[in-house]
């Protein structure tokens, strides 16, 4: 055998190995010879023979969710095979997902945590705008500054001291979004409503013409339509035109950029310098950063999202981790208001209490995981035939809507309506259940067309149930509940040989029943 499975029985799973390497490797887990796989998404996956442990790092990012159908979660992936195994199961990170709250709460796992004097200890001094009355009477305003006086500050000391400093920025790019310098409304392109934005020229410091990021047109000639200014401001700025800003005002002070358009920066040197990087890019420094600066904390907050609090938090701990405790002179500083409940969990570093407030504020209001959640999409007739067709003798299921999804003025063939099903955990095996036995009339009797392989076998039905959050089901209609959400898709598994090709195209009676994602904010 080559490589790393003869030499030290560990190999590691990645897309970018490219398929025959990653096909070779996989055989050799499947034969026994390795005996350790580390290795991204996929990895969950490998069969290992005699599981022992499995783990998961940083299970709140949303990479180890599979964007394609069943969707499966690398959480709740391994969370079943331990189970199936009786293998021991270890989700580590900085920060805590709901999700693993929850097993935690529930019993299924314990947590693992270090005492407050040794977490004291390792942390670095964090400090949040507005904390105290004597920040304020330094800079009062700093509310309304970019980068405050303690920014600077803790920058300042951290390159003096000959260590590095790092700037998480959330938002890539020069000046991602304009707005109207009178009446601060979003600009927008004339042509497609699309956000205008501006990038910085190539070999020179000065901005291109401002241009529409979906369709790219170029606007030279922009007029407010709520007050007819032509005057622009940035909305947001970027990463690219941070740097720029810093390195004017840090003369003499070396600038790089991580991610946000620029490479990825694996380690930085252990030196005087700033590095801007946007979350996920931030790169290593050899003896740790000085400082670290969050930036926007506002653009992370605003976010619609179900989860904006836990994956800002998430990355605010990934940026502070990196730098040194406050022993040896580290600080952060969060550009944003002291009075969050998501920055006093940075303060204090508690992402376990935030995680169970997170669970409770989700618990009360009925958002997932503290119940199971579902979403029926389609054209009118089909949702109602759903709805209609929901057993008597099954969970009792609170229907919400359903509702148009982005009504548009369109011929009533074309409009699709969206309606949300929720029960208690304990039902989710049951709907689950009632959700895979559930086929359109449409695509019944169906005759299957041949596929671009030649093969006329098909793999799935044109309805394709999926129920990420209800279970899973192996295409008999039999649901298996478990503490996470775990990808749900109808098959017809009609021959294991099939090519996975769709057999049939998607018709208008289609159905698709999905985890819904409402916002908190």
């Amino acid at each position: 055998m080559h490589g790393p499975a003869r030499a030290g029985r560990v190999v590691a799973l990645t897309a970018e190995l490219g398929p025959a390497e990653r096909y070779r490797r996989w055989l050799a887990v499947r034969r026994g010879l390795v005996r350790v796989v580390v290795g991204t998404r996929s990895a969950a996956f490998a069969p290992v023979e005699r599981l022992g442990l499995l783990a998961v790092w940083d299970d709140g990012d949303d990479l180890h969710a599979e964007p394609r159908a069943p969707y499966p979660h690398v959480r709740d992936v391994l969370v079943l095979r331990a189970h199936g195994a009786g293998a021991a199961l270890l989700v580590a990170g900085f920060a805590r997902t709901a999700e693993a709250h929850l097993l935690v709460t529930s019993g299924w796992a314990r947590e693992v945590v270090a005492d407050r004097a040794t977490v004291r200890a390792a942390m670095p001094r964090v400090a949040a705008l507005g904390e105290t009355d004597t920040q304020l009477a330094r800079d009062p305003h700093s509310r309304a500054a970019r980068l405050p006086h303690v920014a600077f500050e803790a920058a300042r000391a951290a390159l003096g001291a000959g260590r590095p400093v790092l700037v998480q920025v959330p938002r890539a790019g020069y000046l991602p979004w304009l707005a109207c310098a009178s009446c601060r409304e979003s600009a927008r392109c004339r042509h497609c409503a699309g956000p205008l934005g501006l990038s910085a020229q190539r070999g020179s410091g000065d901005a291109a013409p401002p241009h529409c990021r979906w369709c790219g047109r170029v606007d030279t000639a922009f007029r407010c339509p709520a007050c007819g200014s032509r005057r622009l401001r940035a909305g947001v700025v970027g990463a690219g035109r941070t740097a720029e800003e810093l390195g004017r005002a840090f003369p003499g002070v070396t600038v790089r950029s991580s991610g946000g358009g620029a490479p990825v920066v694996a380690e930085v040197r252990d030196r005087s310098e700033l590095v801007v990087a946007t979350p996920g890019a931030e790169p290593r420094a050899a003896g740790g950063y000085g400082a670290a600066l969050l930036l926007d904390g506002w653009a992370l907050l605003s976010r619609p999202d179900l989860r904006v609090a836990e994956e800002t938090l998430r990355r605010w701990l990934a940026a502070a981790a990196l730098v040194v405790p406050h022993g040896d002179g580290g600080r952060v500083v969060v550009v944003a208001d002291s009075a969050l409940p998501v920055v006093q969990a940075l303060v204090r570093w508690d992402p376990a209490g935030h995680a169970a407030a997170e669970y409770a504020a989700r618990a009360e209001v009925g958002f997932p995981p503290a119940v199971r959640m579902a979403a029926v999409e389609g054209t009118p007739a089909a949702v109602a035939e759903v709805l209609a067709e929901l057993p008597g003798d099954g969970p009792v299921v609170e229907v919400l809507g359903p509702v148009e999804i982005d009504p548009v003025d369109a011929a009533p063939a074309d409009v699709r309506e969206r309606a949300l099903l929720r029960v208690p955990r304990a039902e989710g095996r049951a709907l689950a259940a009632a959700c895979t036995r559930r086929r359109p009339r449409a695509a019944r009797g169906r005759r299957p067309t041949p596929c671009g392989c030649g093969s006329t076998r098909r793999r799935s039905a044109d309805a394709a149930v999926r129920a990420r959050g209800l279970g899973r089901s192996d295409g008999s209609g039999r649901g298996i509940d478990r503490s996470g959400p775990v990808g749900v898709r109808v098959a017809e598994l009609t021959d294991a040989g099939a090519c996975w090709r769709t057999s049939l195209r998607p018709s208008r009676e289609e159905i698709r029943v999905r985890p819904a994602r409402p916002a908190l904010r």
